[in-house]
């Protein structure tokens, strides 16, 4: 909420929408009137949410894959978040968002200032988040998978060669 108020400091016209439930989210209403609680969203309405965003915040400490954070990606949002779980193996900060130090709420604040303040940052991290979400695709996880599998079998084949061993062939 800190983030929002700073946001709006630098840009006025911001709107706070929060997308979703949780145990704080009484409490975060009676003190936030102007905020907009979308609640709980799948689908499609899901995706109008995000297409309605510019900048996605996500400061979350306790997030574990981050479904949120790749959704944002695909939706083209300049996603602000802290360098940690998810977003530190999908957002290249700088590149497709904004990755704070982790526990420092300061940092995410400036971070959120920065992408609200300049138009033309926020516009290359929605770009750049589109490409990386691209790279999430399917096909393009199981090529690195392969890659990945292939060379640690050519690297254990190499070092028993060295070794004087042999590996024998699969039929």
């Amino acid at each position: 909420m800190d983030a929002v108020d700073a946001m709006r400091a630098v840009a006025p016209s911001t709107r706070a929408v929060v997308v979703g439930d949780g145990p704080a989210a009484a409490r975060l209403r009676e003190r936030n009137l102007d905020y907009h609680f979308a609640g709980v969203r799948r689908g499609t309405d899901l995706a109008a949410h995000y297409a309605s965003a510019d900048v996605f915040l996500f400061p979350s400490l306790t997030e574990t894959f981050g479904n949120v954070t790749t959704e944002a990606l695909a939706s083209g949002l300049a996603v602000v978040a802290y360098d940690y779980a998810a977003a530190r193996q999908y957002v290249r900060h700088g590149e497709s968002g904004l990755l704070a130090r982790v526990n420092e709420p300061g940092h995410f604040v400036d971070l959120v200032c920065e992408v609200s303040a300049d138009g033309r940052l926020r516009e290359r991290l929605r770009t750049g988040a589109l490409r990386a979400a691209a790279a999430l695709d399917w096909e393009r996880v199981v090529d690195a998978l392969e890659a990945v599998l292939a060379d640690a079998l050519f690297r254990a084949r190499a070092a028993r060669a060295a070794s004087g061993r042999r590996i024998a062939e699969a039929a």
